[in-house]
């Protein structure tokens, strides 16, 4: 089985443009038909409800993030940092992947300066629909 960096030296210099942008491909050529179906219908996200039983992962947080990605919050890294990461965030219920990177990183921070719980309940309600909806699944 290919490790993540041996199968990103197979990305078309489009693909490898798309990763280095979003961390993220819309067409991923590593996603199976099974995996497409489950990425589409979130189903692939079950298996987090593992780690918020460990207390890993909260219901409601900024999305975990990749040690490239981090470094992209500059300034903000520590602020990013210093909450627990969630199942889905106000990234996920306000565009998903419809935003770039950019957005989602200010999406995220915005949720770290504004918690609480009212704000959760509307992320987790805004979640669930766009979840079923299948609004921004990739």
């Amino acid at each position: 089985m290919k490790m993540l960096g041996e199968m990103i030296k197979d990305f078309t210099p489009e693909q490898m443009l798309e990763w280095k942008t979003n961390y993220k491909l819309k067409d991923d050529p590593r996603v199976t038909k099974v995996g497409n179906i489950l990425r589409k219908t979130s189903l692939d996200e079950l298996p987090q409800l593992v780690n918020i039983i460990k207390g890993e992962l909260s219901i409601v947080g900024p999305r975990p993030v990749v040690d490239e990605e981090l470094e992209k919050y500059g300034e903000n890294k520590n602020k990013f940092l210093s909450v627990t990461p969630g199942l889905t965030g106000y990234w996920q219920a306000n565009g998903r992947s419809e935003t770039t990177y950019e957005q989602r990183m200010q999406m995220e921070l915005y949720y770290v300066d504004n918690m609480n719980f009212k704000l959760d309940l509307q992320i987790f309600i805004k979640t669930f629909s766009a979840v079923i909806k299948k609004e921004g699944a990739v």
